[in-house]
Formats: C-alpha cells, structure tokens, sequence
C-alpha cells in the first residue's frame, strides 16, 4: 500500500465530487436522516474552485483517489473544513493517516479546528480518538480544537 496525500488539481475535481458525494451520502448509516452533505459536495465546480484556491487535497492509494478534504490555512490556526473517504474505504485506517498527514504538513500551525454534525456518532469519536477536544456546541454541530 502506497499512501500519499497530496493537493489536489482542477483535473482531479470530478472524481473527488463522486468520492464526497457517496461519503456523505453514507451517513444515513449513521444518523444522517437524508442523503446529503455540506455545501458543494456534490458539485464538480466547487471542488475545481476549491483545487485552483489551494484548499482541496486528495487521498491516493497505489495511484488511486479514495479520499478528500478541504482545508483553509489563517496564519498559525487550520480549519479543516472537511475530509471525506469513500465508503468501501472505511474503517480502514485512512482517515487516521489523513489527519495525521494534514497535522505534518502544516508543522507552524498551533491549532487545528474543525466540526461535525452532532448526529454522527462515526465522526465525533473518530476525531475524539484523534485528540480533537470539543471546545462546544451548537443545536446541529459538535465544534473541536486540537493545539500543539
């Protein structure tokens, strides 16, 4: 297995939309009451956006794409705004070498944030188990920091 996590191009839009859009869409297993995702994730021009802005990075195994995530950089915090991973993929260990990639290659950050639905039991004790403490939330979102 050769893993990489590298940043995305615009060439690569399409496929991660398809990847993000059956992401997403699985988790009506695990509390979602519909099939649907945060916004753009089924849209091949947000996703080119995202690439040609330097936000969207891809999950690459043997050559093959099986993940994503976009990320925004704002001095010494890194919000990751989402990953995703395609659902033959779970629970395979991926998402823990996708985040420990997005935490080595931004080595001046001090502080990762993120969030999640409140409803995904999968995503909150994944970052939980990553070392991501929840700083609070809200009616529909889980909020979480991890500092250096």
């Amino acid at each position: 297995m050769v893993l990489e996590f590298l940043r995305a191009s615009t060439a690569d839009a399409l496929t991660i939309t398809g990847i993000s859009r059956r992401a997403f869409h699985s988790d009506v297993e695990v509390g979602s009451k519909e099939k649907t995702g945060p916004p753009g994730y089924m849209s091949v021009p947000f996703h080119a956006k995202m690439a040609r802005s330097n936000h969207l990075f891809k999950l690459v195994d043997n050559g093959l794409i099986i993940g994503g995530a976009i990320l925004f950089e704002d001095h010494d915090k890194l919000n990751v705004s989402r990953i995703f991973i395609s659902p033959e993929n779970h629970r395979k260990g991926y998402g823990e070498f996708m985040m420990r990639e997005i935490e080595a290659i931004y080595p001046s950050v001090q502080e990762f944030t993120l969030d999640t639905p409140i409803w995904n039991a999968r995503t909150n004790a994944f970052y939980a188990k990553m070392g991501y403490a929840e700083v609070r939330r809200d009616k529909e979102f889980v909020y979480f920091s991890k500092r250096r």
